[in-house]
């Protein structure tokens, strides 16, 4: 056995100590299996492994996740797990498991060669060790390295018995695990735009009158992205960045988004008023103003700030994983940041849901507005 370390001041590594990092470097280097079963994992040691699984021909890759079923899974975690599943069984060469029967902390890497484990590790490192990031580089982990054959194939064993249905199950079959929303930073720092703490979005919950309206969101299918079908996705909806820029220098920003809403539902008995404000309780807890505008009353948006609207959804969906914020949408010829059915249909919702409370607050003008509540909420795995 031999210890490995973390690199952290003052208990930097000395003369002949190893890295937990770099002994886990060295062995998938040597490997053409690797069997891990930890506790936690991130979404950058996630991608971190799909590179060291690619860069080193391995060509068997088992990662069983111990915690989440019972404790629920931030959904940033979980969505990249779930495409980097798919992506190994549609390559044939291994799968993402979560064990269902009871809390899993142990923290195991086992490093194969022509059927036979040869190395593992045992200790304290989650999977999160393997890229360092900002909260997880002040976290000092201490694991132990064996080549022992004997010690390997019994770690081998238990990973194995792990990995049986009775266990654990393919996340991709996985039902009733609930998903930890990842906060949305993308409104932080908005003067227009502030946070409520969790017990004033219950109490906006209580006073919700039975006046509701659900808000489809309009978009294309992953194949549709270029497809000029008459649906203007890339001019209306939440996809409008896409569209022509009011500028020749500049490209729209990513976040901008134009709600459009169906007759139907602007004509419906207690839908908001044209031009008149109000006040929107989100159910993450961001409070801003918004209404209702243009002919027919078909847009509704913030009041202001026509970002606000799209940094709420847009920002939602990348802190979920399921897409990643375009610097310059006029350069995104592949159209990687545009929302799909696809991406709403990951996350749980393709809608949103606006519901009138009894409540009003005042303006700043001295005058009374009504409370609204908006809802874009995740559901749990159990469908």
């Amino acid at each position: 056995m031999k210890l490995l370390y973390s690199n952290i001041l003052p208990l930097g590594t000395t003369e002949g100590q190893d890295t937990f990092i770099d002994c886990f470097h060295e062995q998938i280097a040597k490997s053409d299996r690797v069997d891990i079963a930890v506790g936690y994992v991130s979404r950058a040691a996630l991608e971190e492994l799909d590179l060291l699984v690619e860069k080193h021909n391995v060509s068997s890759i088992c990662l069983t996740i111990g915690m989440y079923f019972i404790e629920g899974m931030p959904e940033g975690s979980y969505n990249c797990a779930l495409k980097l599943n798919r992506k190994w069984q549609e390559a044939g060469i291994g799968e993402i498991r979560i064990v269902k029967a009871f809390k899993y902390h142990g923290k195991l890497y086992c490093f194969y060669h022509d059927g036979k484990p040869f190395s593992a590790i045992i200790g304290s490192a989650n999977l999160g060790a393997i890229k360092l990031e900002a909260s997880n580089r002040r976290q000092y982990e201490i694991s132990s390295f064996t080549d022992d054959s004997a010690e390997c194939r019994k770690i081998a064993e238990f990973i194995e018995r792990l990995k049986e249905d009775n266990c654990s199950s393919n996340i991709d079959h996985i039902k009733g695990m609930s998903l930890i929303r990842e906060v949305n930073t993308s409104l932080s720092g908005i003067d227009t735009v502030t946070q409520l703490p969790p017990t004033a979005v219950q109490l906006y919950e209580k006073h919700k009158t039975g006046v509701s309206f659900v808000l489809p969101l309009k978009v294309p299918a992953y194949d549709e992205r270029h497809m000029d079908d008459g649906k203007h996705y890339t001019k209306s909806n939440i996809n409008v960045c896409y569209a022509a820029p009011r500028s020749k220098r500049k490209s729209r920003d990513w976040y901008e988004t134009q709600l459009t809403v169906s007759k139907e539902i602007t004509r419906a008995p207690g839908y908001p008023e044209k031009n008149k404000a109000f006040f929107v309780v989100t159910d993450d807890g961001y409070w801003f103003k918004a209404h209702t505008t243009s002919d027919g009353n078909k847009q509704f948006s913030a009041v202001g700030d026509e970002l606000i609207l799209g940094r709420w959804i847009k920002g939602r969906l990348a802190a979920a994983g399921l897409v990643t914020p375009v610097n310059d949408t006029q350069a995104d010829t592949d159209r990687k940041g545009m929302i799909t059915k696809e991406m709403l249909r990951e996350y749980g919702c393709d809608s949103l849901v606006l519901s009138k409370t009894d409540q009003k607050a005042l303006d700043e003008d001295g005058s009374e507005l009504d409370v609204w509540m908006l809802s874009f909420e995740t559901m749990a795995l159990n469908e």
